[in-house]
């Protein structure tokens, strides 16, 4: 579930009127995600999602999510936007939780996406990047080497109950990427979480980008070593070539990877799925079971760390 609080049908009625949004028609409790509260409402003048945000989305880093989903959509990315409220403002208050509305996008995410859609999505991410070069606002990643740290820190005496001799293999790999960590790469605004259930297509064609709460500022080819976690492993755990050359081509079709970032990707790659494993460990270990986050289970990206620790060169990824 992704609804973790509920809200009334007066209420809603009430917040909707601080908006140009027509009267509310139905609405409903959207069961996917597991960071947020989110409804689709249905009023006299279309569709929209309310999203309620919950504990792990800090407040004040609404107005640079908020600002980036405005900024992209006025560049022509396909992105949700924003709806303002009368007096100007994008966010408001509903059941003791701050809630934007934001417009509705068409479309569904894929459970068996194929190459096809990895390249659409790799095009996408690119033409993201591109996008996002001119936005003012700024935001650290918060899930950068120092926030994995954090997660390693509050997990590592447990580590091996998942699997044993975790422990001392995440922190071979934090003593190599203190040492190896690639510097000076092309940089700006990332989407840092652009897995399938964060992309909408409608048939073959993709139609547009969702769930920007993890974006920031941090190397453009990090972002894309995330997708070749989130799309082109199968569910075995093996890396799909054929996918990977078309998410890589793709990408390559709008913003080519200069010399540095092709030779740093292997590294990239595998410091996202460190970062991924971390995430899903932290909260295995810690969060209890019914816990308002849903407990994903590491073992799948412990396997991606692996994988990429064997990888020597880019091209290994399908990168021409």
């Amino acid at each position: 579930m992704a609804v973790y609080t509920d809200v009334g049908e007066g209420e809603l009625a009430a917040f909707l009127r601080e908006y140009s949004v027509g009267e509310l028609l139905s609405y409903k409790g959207i069961a996917e995600g597991t960071e947020n509260s989110n409804f689709l409402l249905h009023t006299t003048a279309g569709s929209f999602i309310l999203t309620l945000y919950e504990k792990r989305v800090e407040k004040a880093d609404l107005p640079f999510f908020l600002g980036l989903m405005d900024h992209l959509a006025k560049k022509g990315i396909s992105c949700p936007l924003p709806v303002q409220r009368h007096d100007g403002s994008m966010t408001g208050t509903l059941a003791d939780r701050t809630a934007v509305i934001i417009t509705f996008l068409e479309g569904m995410w894929l459970r068996k996406p194929g190459a096809a859609h990895c390249r659409e999505v790799g095009k996408a991410l690119a033409a993201m990047h591109l996008a996002s070069a001119d936005f003012a606002m700024h935001r650290d990643n918060a899930l950068a080497i120092d926030g994995w740290r954090k997660l390693w820190e509050a997990s590592r005496a447990r580590a091996d109950e998942v699997e044993p001799g975790l422990a001392a293999e995440v922190d071979a790999d934090f003593a190599d990427f203190e040492r190896n960590w690639p510097e000076g790469l092309p940089t700006g605004i990332i989407h840092a979480d652009l897995f399938p259930d964060n992309v909408f297509f409608l048939g073959e064609k993709l139609s547009g980008l969702i769930d920007f709460y993890f974006a920031c500022d941090d190397f453009y080819a990090y972002d894309l070593a995330t997708c070749l976690n989130a799309w082109c492993f199968e569910k075995d755990f093996s890396f799909n070539l054929t996918k990977g050359t078309a998410l890589l081509a793709g990408y390559q079709s709008v913003r080519p990877l200069d010399a540095a970032e092709r030779e740093a990707l292997p590294m990239l790659a595998r410091g996202s799925a460190l970062r991924f494993m971390l995430t899903r460990l932290y909260d295995w270990l810690t969060v209890p079971d019914g816990g308002l986050v849903i407990k994903r289970d590491p073992t799948e990206y412990i396997r991606r760390m692996r994988f990429h620790r064997a990888i020597g060169s880019a091209s290994e990824y399908g990168l021409k």
